[in-house]
Order: C-alpha cells, then sequence, then structure tokens
C-alpha cells in the first residue's frame, strides 16, 4: 500500500510524510525533492523559468512517473491538486490523506511565500489560493487529518496511523 499526503505548502506533508515512512519501514518520495534534483534548480527558480503552466505539467509528469510503486509514502506539492490526471494515478495507487489546517497556520509557517514556488500565488493572495485549493483536497482525500497550529510531528503521525488503520487494518 502507498500513502500519499495532500495538502497546502506549510502544512507538513513532507516532515510528517518522512517520519511516517520511517516508522512504516517505507520509502518516502518528496516529488519537489525528485523535480529540484532533476533540473538542478530550486522550485522558485523552476517556476520563474518555464512558468506555473509549464510546472505544473512537470509535477505531473514526475507523479505520472511514479510507476511499480509499492509501500511508499509519497508528498507531491500542494498544487498537484490541479491536475486530475496526476490524482487519478494517485488515488488509483495510493491512500490519500489531506493534511489540513487552519488558514492562520498556514500563514504563519509560510514565511517565504515568494520563494516557495506556490503555484496561484500571482494571481492570487495566499488566503484566495487557500480557498480555492480546499475543495480539491477534500474531493481527491480519502483520510482527512486535522493538523492545529501546536501539534508536533509525532503526534501527527500517531493521527496518520491510527486513521489509517481503520480503514485498512
Amino acid at each position: 500500500m502507498n500513502i500519499t499526503f495532500i495538502g497546502m505548502a506549510g502544512v507538513g506533508k513532507s516532515a510528517i510524510g518522512n517520519k511516517l515512512a520511517q516508522e512504516l519501514n517505507y520509502k518516502f518520495v518528496d516529488i519537489d525533492k525528485l523535480i529540484e534534483k532533476k533540473f538542478k534548480l530550486k522550485l522558485q527558480e523552476i517556476v520563474d523559468k518555464f512558468g506555473e503552466d509549464k510546472f505544473l505539467k512537470i509535477e505531473e509528469n514526475e507523479v505520472l512517473g511514479l510507476r511499480k510503486i509499492s509501500n511508499c509514502v509519497i508528498s507531491p506539492g500542494g498544487s498537484v491538486i490541479y491536475s486530475p490526471k496526476a490524482m487519478e494515478f494517485l488515488k488509483r495507487n495510493s491512500l490519500i490523506v489531506f493534511l489540513n489546517s487552519p488558514f492562520e497556520t498556514i500563514k504563519n509557517r509560510i514565511k517565504n511565500q515568494n520563494n516557495r514556488g506556490l503555484i496561484g500565488l500571482k494571481k492570487n493572495n495566499l488566503k484566495n489560493l487557500f480557498d480555492k485549493r480546499f475543495p480539491l483536497y477534500k474531493k481527491y482525500a480519502d483520510i482527512i487529518i486535522e493538523i492545529p497550529e501546536n501539534l508536533d510531528i509525532d503526534s501527527a503521525v500517531g493521527k496518520v496511523k491510527e486513521k489509517i488503520f481503520d480503514i485498512c487494518p
């Protein structure tokens, strides 16, 4: 079984995903890191160089390239939900866990909005982006885990494992 985390930047997809992968003895796959490694650039540099539409296609291709994966925790970028193809692939091949935090928590965690490679931020402020993405995250989620501002990684991983094992004992 694979597990994919979706949610806004700053919610903890990579930190929680990495810790969960260690605890389950799974491989951790960070799509943003794979893209950065492939292009030898930071996400924001890739977005600046190629534009948002091209970045979304790059992200989609990276997800679709995850063939024959098993026992992986996958952390795509928060914009993956803009690609129905990528989300259908992830939905077929993994359990989708939406890590949800209140907007104020996300805002407080993202100190460098203009350097994060946040797709859609040029046309929207962070609140509008959050509001536009929320229904898409809910649409694709098999499980929703609430992540309050003060929740530590170990507790978050515990909540995820509890919900996953309720569904897949």
